[in-house]
């Protein structure tokens, strides 16, 4: 039996590896370390947790406020921002559908306006230390922006598109500030709650984040290159795309912007890598 480091702390809202401490009528007791024992349902024993001691668990309050244990999985968990559906409202607020069976509440207090049924919210999932409930909120601009934004041009960042504006869509960058991707940068279709992979395109003066969804350089650029060379001698050395073809097709085509797409033909054509016909590029052999 794996033994589990006694000096860790248990938090509510997040994944835990709990020993197994006892058996009951009722399941497995865990220990919880500065939580105490906490209950695991019977019907999330396996054979693995029984012969091996403990388990992953997702620890949160139950409909009677009592802390349990358990192996399913949440769509969010405490610290998460996400996009949730509200699958009932009440005098106390909205419930989400966070994949337990209990919903999560949006208490009025912490809607943005009025929450509706059916309706996909982005929200911040966040422990009320008093009651040990979680809950979420959508005032989501008081969780974010408040250190200062350091990066560096070029750095991989995590990005959650929160809504479209006139200028693009804001993101969440890292779960820690706002971003913005500007219309006239952008070669992919978006959507609110999509969770993709940008980059810091500049911090400005006044530490608003401009965002891309390429790397800026030449090491993209190469990176790019390799990417149409490989798919060239996929293709007995001939793609039909050119200057010519349009954004939407070089994306779908090769998954990368025009722009991009256009300064590495260029940097492999000056190389005497690839030719130019007048349907396509060849490759050189």
């Amino acid at each position: 039996m794996a033994l589990i480091s006694t000096t860790q702390m248990t938090e509510i809202g997040k994944i835990n590896t709990l020993e197994v401490v006892r058996e009951t009528d009722n399941g497995f007791y865990l220990d919880g370390q500065n939580l105490g024992e906490i209950l695991m349902p019977r019907k999330f024993i396996t054979d693995e947790v029984r012969s091996q001691g403990w388990a992953d668990v997702f620890v949160y309050t139950d409909s009677e406020d009592r802390l349990v244990a358990t192996t399913e999985k949440p769509l969010a968990m405490v610290g998460d921002f996400a996009f949730l559906k509200v699958v009932a409202t009440s005098s106390f607020g909205a419930f989400l559908d966070w994949g337990l069976p209990k919903d999560l509440l949006v208490p009025f207090r912490e809607q943005k306006a009025k929450m509706v049924e059916g309706g996909n919210y982005l929200v911040y999932l966040f422990l009320d230390t008093l009651t040990n409930r979680i809950a979420a909120s959508a005032k989501i601009d008081k969780f974010l922006d408040n250190t200062p934004p350091e990066y560096e041009p070029g750095e991989e960042v995590r990005l959650i598109i929160a809504e479209e504006t006139d200028l693009g869509y804001k993101a969440i960058v890292n779960s820690l500030h706002w971003g913005m991707l500007y219309n006239n940068q952008l070669y992919q279709k978006l959507s609110p709650g999509m969770k993709i992979t940008g980059y810091i395109n500049k911090v400005r003066d006044d530490e608003k984040i401009d965002l891309l969804l390429e790397k800026p350089g030449y090491e993209k650029v190469d990176a790019i290159s390799q990417k149409i060379l490989d798919e060239l001698r996929k293709n007995r050395g001939f793609m039909a795309v050119s200057d010519n073809t349009s954004p939407e097709m070089i994306n779908a085509l090769l998954g990368i912007s025009k722009k991009n797409f256009k300064k590495a033909i260029g940097s492999l054509y000056k190389k005497h890598l690839i030719t130019f016909d007048s349907d396509g590029i060849r490759l050189i052999k």
